[in-house]
């Protein structure tokens, strides 16, 4: 059978031509549906928010968020364009306080928005309990509440994924063009905060077919996207000339398929085969209802769907939202690599939608409509005391790729006011602009034009021939401080850098290393060298 099965056709243009139904209050049921996801999720977000320590890429955010407008745009115009709107947001939040709790706050209030949103599409496209189960899952997810946590874009584009979704399935049901404009609007400010938003469009179309929505669905929706894609077209520009900065990305196989999955379901054995049964049921119930009814019986019909409110399906709403985005980037990465889980974060909200919805079919023969929705959220209960473990790493220093904050503190400790530093690479100068106080007073040995004058991320360096000047102008004895990068210093990749082998030969060249004084930490070290 094909894929427009799994939900019944769309509202006819006939019906659709009739006037929209009077706007009935929500139900109790329902509220507590979008209240409590959000509550539970708030909780959640906030839960060991202050790591202690930013990684390098909140360090990114950290940095450039803080500098002037003119300044801003400055380095947008040579890196980072595809987070522009990102960072403009966080200028405004850094203002106020400029701290790794303010960093990391707006990532917890959309995450909280998310799971409201998906408890409402639960409601909407099924009934009340499945929409609390939805937002449940969503928040107990610990891929989730990796990036609720994170001083990033992804929490915010996955809580603009959802309000599209919503909106489309509002405006699909009885959509004025102000309601369609609204859709159109929200899309295209998803995708300005990350491009590879722009998916979601595909991800809706495929909707749009499953659910046989009539020609003015189609051809209002089509306005909306078409306007959305226009505003996106000159940051696409921008960023197509920035593609170097991620072309340290690998082409995508297997294994970063099934890790996908696993971000999307739950990396827990248990969790993850429940959670793609259940998905399973939701997109197969449809199909097999006609067939298992008898072996069920008549009272239970294989068990009872979910009821279907307007022109779409919950399956043909959340199975496309969960899988085109995800299989389109894959297959675009074969040709560019650009496939990273991250940026498919928007789409994980069709996987506990598509989960609650099985859920309420299996659960449906219980007759007792409180006991349902007790066990269902239960069940849910369950899967995070499984992740627990999981939700616990997540708040460690160690849960991101390096530790900033350390290798600042070190370098701190030991420097003395009017030593020396430098780094090695150039990126490692992230340590001193995320953490600046524990540099007052050190002269940078290599810096010629500071990151914010230069437009850079990281600044622009003097020449091998100016540090070995400036080496050499040194009185003897002289404290150099060398804040490096332990995972690349010394690799082929740091030899085939050629001004940063220049760095380190200029280095040994005219000091000597004190190698009882370097501090390792993850990711990073400060070794201390002396003026020969």
């Amino acid at each position: 059978m094909g894929l427009t099965e799994l939900e019944p056709p769309g509202a006819a243009p006939e019906a659709a031509a009739q006037p929209p139904p009077v706007r009935a209050r929500p139900t109790r049921g329902a509220v507590l549906a979008v209240a409590v996801p959000a509550a539970v999720m708030l909780v959640l977000g906030l839960w060991g928010l202050d790591r202690g320590t930013m990684w390098r890429d909140e360090s990114a955010t950290f940095q450039v968020a803080r500098r002037s407008l003119p300044e801003m745009r400055h380095v947008l115009g040579t890196i980072d364009a595809v987070h522009g709107l990102y960072y403009l947001l966080m200028h405004a939040v850094l203002a106020v306080r400029p701290d790794e709790i303010a960093l990391r706050l707006p990532s917890v209030a959309a995450s909280a928005a998310t799971a409201a949103l998906v408890g409402a599409l639960g409601c909407r496209l099924a009934r009340p309990r499945v929409g609390l189960w939805a937002g449940l899952l969503y928040a107990a997810t610990p891929f989730v509440g990796h990036y609720a946590q994170e001083g990033r874009s992804y929490a915010l584009v996955a809580a603009g994924a959802a309000l599209g979704t919503w909106l489309l399935v509002r405006a699909a049901e009885h959509g004025s063009y102000g309601r369609w404009a609204g859709y159109g609007a929200v899309v295209a400010g998803t995708a300005l905060l990350h491009e590879f938003a722009v998916l979601l469009l595909a991800a809706h179309a495929v909707t749009l077919m499953l659910s046989r929505a009539p020609w003015r669905t189609w051809r209002r929706w089509g306005c909306a996207a078409a306007a959305a894609c226009l505003l996106l077209i000159p940051l696409a520009a921008v960023s197509r000339g920035q593609s170097a900065q991620v072309s340290w990305i690998r082409t995508p196989g297997l294994r970063e398929a099934e890790a996908l999955v696993k971000a999307f379901a739950g990396p827990e054995q248990p969790v993850l085969g429940v959670v793609l049964a259940l998905a399973a049921v939701a997109v197969l119930g449809p199909v097999l209802g006609p067939v298992l009814g008898p072996v069920f019986g008549r009272r239970g019909a294989a068990p009872s769907p979910s009821p279907r409110r307007g022109a779409l399906g919950l399956a043909a709403v959340a199975l496309p939202w969960a899988l085109v985005p995800p299989v389109l980037l894959y297959a675009a990465a074969q040709f560019q690599p650009l496939f990273l889980d991250r940026y498919l974060l928007f789409c994980l909200a069709g996987v506990p939608l598509l989960a609650a919805a099985g859920a309420d079919r299996i659960l449906g023969l219980v007759p007792w409509r409180r006991t349902v929705t007790a066990l269902g959220a239960a069940a849910v209960l369950a899967a995070f005391a499984v992740q627990l473990p999981l939700h616990e790493r997540e708040r460690l220093p160690t849960s991101r790729g390096d530790e900033l904050a350390p290798v600042a503190s070190a370098a701190g400790r030991l420097a003395r006011p009017g030593d020396a530093v430098l780094f090695l690479p150039l990126y490692e100068r992230r340590v001193a602009l995320a953490y600046p106080r524990d540099f007052t007073g050190l002269h940078d040995l290599t810096l010629k034009r500071s990151p914010a004058a230069s437009g850079t991320l990281f600044g622009e360096e003097v020449t091998t021939a100016a540090l070995r000047d400036r080496l050499a102008r040194l009185p003897s004895g002289s404290r150099v401080w060398v804040v490096g990068d332990t995972s690349t210093v010394g690799t082929r990749w740091f030899r085939a850098q050629r001004a940063e082998s220049a760095k380190a030969a200029a280095l040994e060249a005219f000091c000597r290393e004190v190698r009882e004084s370097a501090v390792f930490v993850r990711g990073g070290s400060v070794s201390l060298y002396v003026r020969r």
